[in-house]
């Protein structure tokens, strides 16, 4: 069996004539805050005071609802124009913010586990060092001030490194 398949899956659904539903919801809330400044101003003032904002309101109405520029709806256009004057225009690039791409296939950049141990030689002294000093409550030939002053040597290298 033959079946008919829709062309045109993208085209929004025409409600009345070539009018969109969405297209009929912004002509229904436009003009509804046309009527209601017509309403409000024309009662008591003259003409010269109620058209300029019924005409501003009925003409964005009428630009968000029908308007296309280069083929973008105006509400989009409206939103990248602002965009395009609010955020800055130049760009800078600053080596070391962002994290590299390294492509999942590359394997040369994996990381490969390593085993050595994570303190050094040099490390270890200096932590043995500490807790004899701290063990024997600094009690050797040496006197208070040496004590104070290695002491602090050895802390100093321990939080410079």
């Amino acid at each position: 069996m033959q079946y008919k398949v829709p062309q045109n899956v993208q085209r929004e659904d025409t409600i009345i004539g070539s009018i969109t539903l969405k297209q009929l919801g912004i002509l229904g809330v436009g003009g509804a805050i046309t009527y209601a400044i017509y309403m409000s101003l024309a009662t008591v003032y003259f003409m010269e005071i109620w058209l300029p904002p019924v005409a501003i309101v009925s003409g964005l109405t009428l630009a968000f609802a029908f308007l296309k520029i280069h083929s973008l709806p105006f509400h989009k256009f409206l939103m990248n124009f602002t965009e395009y004057h609010l955020l800055p225009k130049k760009r800078v690039w600053i080596q070391g913010t962002a994290t590299p791409f390294i492509s999942s296939l590359d394997k040369k950049h994996e990381k490969k586990e390593d085993k050595t141990p994570l303190i050094t030689e040099k490390k270890q002294k200096r932590i043995k060092e500490l807790t004899n000093i701290l063990e024997t409550h600094g009690e050797s030939e040496i006197s208070k001030d040496e004590k104070k002053e290695q002491l602090n040597k050895i802390i100093n290298q321990n939080y410079n490194k």
